[in-house]
């Protein structure tokens, strides 16, 4: 997998708000591109649903599916935690495959979130937790909400 901006980790951060501040041009461009990557794998919740015939294709109807399955994982105290954290870095990769002006950002405590065009900021990644705790809120609602502004 070729991810330029991990070969160029040049990156600022902008005081007043504590997060990665991508520079514009190809190199800024390659850097969002990697970062969208790599945080598009979410390779724990890819695997869990791959014996259910689900497929994750990016779209607001596999969000739809995900909430219908049947929630074995709460057993499992350690794969919960990163179930929640892959489900949510799924929902951010929907969000910004799928709603104009949306993409990654990097916060000041390391964590990724989504940034929509009008500046509004979604916590993907607690979104995900609370999915996989408790089944809510449900990804595609919450999908919804996201793309309905």
């Amino acid at each position: 997998m070729d991810i330029p901006f991990l070969d160029r980790w040049r990156k600022r951060r902008d005081s007043s708000f504590g997060t990665v501040v991508f520079s514009e041009g190809s190199a800024g461009s390659e850097s969002r591109a990697g970062l969208a990557q790599l945080l598009s794998e979410c390779e724990l919740l890819r695997s869990q649903v791959s014996g259910t015939g689900l497929r994750l294709d990016d779209s607001a109807a596999s969000l739809e599916a995900l909430d219908q399955l049947l929630p074995r994982w709460r057993d499992d105290e350690e794969t919960l935690t990163w179930l929640g954290n892959d489900a949510g870095l799924y929902l951010g990769t929907v969000v910004v495959r799928t709603v104009p002006g949306a993409g990654w950002e990097i916060g000041p405590d390391g964590r990724p979130f989504v940034r929509l065009a009008s500046g509004r900021e979604i916590d993907v990644v607690t979104a995900g937790h609370g999915w996989a705790g408790a089944g809510a809120p449900e990804l595609s609602q919450l999908y919804a909400e996201i793309a309905e502004v």
